[in-house]
């Protein structure tokens, strides 16, 4: 009887573990996002500052090679299309090192997103000394950013959506309910999820 209680303790801990949004030691939810500049695909840099009429951003920081993040490459153009026109535009971020991870070199970005067609920045952490003020650990990773008049505010970090591996299947659409919360002037319905994809290559 004892082996079964411990054994259901164990499943549980397990259970509840994997559920668990770990400290990553970045950002969380109500801070302040500091604005960067970086290299966009096109060779010019890209800064939250380059966007004077936006009311946020849907920062989401991913690659080339993720079968994560090449899962989720539509629904991310789609989420820019949706967004853009409403004031949150999609800025995605290249955190890993090429010198690790040879398919995340900035020319091969190059190719993917005029390959995908991207209709929004693809932007390369050079020295990598982004990601980690934002606490990103996965490809992808999202970030929703609120703009008021002298910060940007994080107002939701984690997963796209529920389902990386089918769309259709999709439950949860984090991103979209926390934008169209923030659009609407409500709170965030959920604040926080846990990424899933690829290691982020350091």
């Amino acid at each position: 009887m004892k082996s079964i209680k411990a054994l259901a303790i164990v499943f549980l801990v397990g259970v509840m573990s994997a559920f668990t949004v770990k400290d990553s030691g970045g950002y969380k939810v109500g801070d302040t996002a500091e604005d960067f500049s970086l290299k966009n695909v096109n060779g010019k840099m890209v800064s939250m500052k380059s966007y004077s009429k936006a009311k946020g951003f849907i920062v989401i920081f991913t690659c080339n090679h993720c079968p994560y993040a090449v899962a989720y490459e539509d629904r991310i153009i789609a989420l820019d299309k949706k967004y853009k026109q409403l004031g949150y535009p999609v800025i995605a971020i290249n955190p890993n090192n090429p010198e690790k991870q040879k398919e995340d070199s900035f020319d091969l970005m190059k190719v993917r997103s005029k390959e995908k067609g991207f209709t929004f920045p693809y932007l390369f952490d050079e020295g990598q000394k982004i990601y980690p003020k934002f606490g990103a650990t996965k490809t992808p990773h999202v970030y929703v950013i609120q703009k008021t008049d002298k910060s940007n505010v994080i107002q939701y970090i984690g997963a796209i959506d529920d389902n990386y591996e089918d769309e259709k299947a999709v439950k949860h659409r984090y991103v979209e309910d926390a934008v169209d919360a923030l659009l609407k002037g409500n709170e965030v319905p959920v604040k926080q999820t846990k990424a899933i994809g690829c290691s982020i290559k350091a």
